[in-house]
């Protein structure tokens, strides 16, 4: 882990933390609710009562608890302090004596560390793999985690080609200093912004997906740096290779954001 930081020291890199700090302030219980509903509709199932759950780097925690409240036994780990103590203050918040939840800084990264945790019936990994500067490398660590018959949820970028080469390089240019971060938000914000709004008149609802808030969504994908991208296929080719069969996906059509996709475990390829 200590390379990896080394390493990272000397490049743009997005505060991540930073961002799930102003989120967890807008918390309530109506996000909660959002971020369990999406864990029971792309798992298929009630609750989670008596399995093992890993959030691979929890970010605000809101996860974390969802799959708590639902039943599950978890464990939340970030490479990002900031994050690790977003998902420590929800606990502190919500769940301050309990057992059934640990919390602690890991990096998806390390081989020794992802090995120590042992198997979970879901890994949870939400937009987090691609950010970690070697996202194949950290997709491979995570997949003798899941339990047989177990499932992974992860949520990857999409690869728009020449697309996510320009966002590439206004995330970069974001992470360069504060003048480029202002510059960022003032050109791309707008739009976003606007998306946003039109959303809202179409659907009746300023709710985003999953207990989310609309800026803090802004700023993570014009920040989010480092930053990786795959094809869908290239995943569901990448898990089937390794004992995986597809549950259930969910694709942003060719634009950017994430694709959402459960797999099984039904093969010990290890």
């Amino acid at each position: 882990m200590a390379n990896r930081r080394d390493k990272q020291q000397s490049e743009a890199r997005f505060r991540f933390g930073e961002n799930w700090k102003h989120f967890i302030e807008l918390l309530d219980d109506k996000r909660i609710a959002a971020a369990e509903a999406s864990l029971q509709e792309m798992l298929a199932v009630k609750d989670l009562k008596g399995m093992r759950f890993l959030d691979v780097g929890s970010g605000s925690g809101i996860f974390s608890l969802a799959a708590r409240n639902l039943g599950a036994s978890v464990i939340s780990f970030d490479y990002d302090s900031q994050s690790v103590a977003c998902t420590q203050e929800l606990k502190r918040r919500y769940c301050s004596e309990d057992e059934e939840w640990r919390v602690e800084a890991g990096d998806a990264l390390d081989c020794d560390y992802m090995k120590s945790l042992g198997e979970f019936d879901v890994v949870y990994s939400w937009g987090v793999l691609h950010h970690t500067g070697d996202m194949w490398s950290a997709l491979g660590n995570v997949i003798p985690l899941v339990s047989p018959m177990g499932k992974i949820f992860i949520a990857i970028y999409n690869d728009q080609r020449w697309l996510s080469e320009y966002w590439k390089r206004v995330k970069r240019f974001y992470n360069k200093n504060v003048i480029g971060r202002w510059i960022v938000v003032g050109v791309h914000a707008p739009y976003f912004l606007m998306r946003h709004t039109v959303r809202s008149i179409v659907t009746g609802s300023r709710n985003r997906p999953r207990g989310m808030a609309s800026w803090r969504d802004i700023v993570d994908w014009l920040g989010g740096y480092p930053f990786q991208v795959a094809r869908p296929e290239e995943i569901f080719d990448f898990f089937r290779e390794r004992g995986f069969t597809l549950d259930k996906m969910t694709t942003v059509d060719g634009r950017h954001g994430c694709n959402q996709f459960v797999l099984r475990k039904t093969e010990n390829t290890e």
